[in-house]
């Protein structure tokens, strides 16, 4: 049995967890935070046999190169949900989306120093034409992971990433949730309300009430004309047609349900 030390957090570890124990994978220690280092310190250097694997995704700390080299030389195993060296970063995901891509990936590399940097194991991809935030995490974690899980006493030699392309992602706050139809297109806030599902969260004020979008799609030319739909206006005519949404201190709702109780 693949013993591994886990390090991650979040929906893209959440899934490459559930993927590797149902590949049979044994996980002696989930690292969650950066004080869990000390225990995956003291597990690794008492692994006299080199069978106990490292693999990460979605950590949220940076490694240093003590606990790097305990893992060397196949490193500490890195699935990282896009097709490297593109969306280096904390949001590969989440900017694809917000570039409207159709086309996801995900990367099994060998952990480096630097940022998402490191040689790559493998590679494959996806195409989704309307992404759902979620449904990219689970697709791409479980295909990583069952990779990992077939290979990972075997690795291929990893090949080095081509740095001249490498773009990066930043990390997304509260103060980008506010939608902004007066500079923004339906269709680019869509893919906002998308990107930002869970967090940041997109937000859009309605009959004075700060709400929460937690669904939406692009109307079609049937709806433009549908006065009973509740829409953003967008600065070039197109709209928003909201499907799910909260008011602030409530339960989430339809939006058929959100006119009824607070349109006037």
């Amino acid at each position: 049995m693949t013993k591994i030390i886990f390090f991650g957090n979040g929906p893209l570890a959440d899934y490459t967890l559930n993927t590797l124990k149902s590949n049979g994978c044994e996980i002696i220690f989930h690292a969650r935070e950066k004080s869990d280092l000390e225990e995956v310190r003291h597990l690794k250097s008492a692994d006299t046999s080199g069978e106990l694997h490292g693999v990460l995704a979605s950590f949220g700390v940076i490694i240093k190169n003590d606990v790097l080299g305990l893992f060397e030389p196949e490193g500490i195993l890195n699935i990282h949900p896009s097709l490297l060296p593109k969306y280096r970063g904390p949001s590969p995901i989440e900017s694809a989306i917000l570039s409207r891509d159709t086309e996801f990936g995900v990367s099994v590399m060998k952990l480096a120093p630097a940022m998402d940097a490191g040689p790559i194991y493998f590679q494959t991809s996806i195409t989704l034409e309307r992404p759902i935030k979620d449904d990219v995490y689970r697709l791409l974690a479980t295909s990583g992971a069952n990779w990992l899980a077939q290979n990972i006493e075997h690795l291929p030699t990893p090949s080095p990433q081509d740095n001249t392309n490498a773009t990066y992602t930043q990390k997304f706050d509260k103060s980008m949730s506010p939608l902004d139809p007066e500079h923004h297109t339906a269709t680019e806030l869509d893919c906002q309300v998308r990107a930002f599902a869970g967090f940041p969260k997109s937000k859009f004020s309605f009959f004075g009430l700060d709400c929460i979008i937690i669904s939406a799609h692009v109307a079609s030319i049937k709806e433009k004309d549908d006065a009973h739909t509740l829409y953003i206006q967008c600065h070039d005519g197109s709209r928003l047609i909201i499907d799910e949404i909260q008011p602030a201190g409530r339960k989430a709702m339809n939006a058929k349900s959100f006119l009824n109780g607070y349109a006037r």
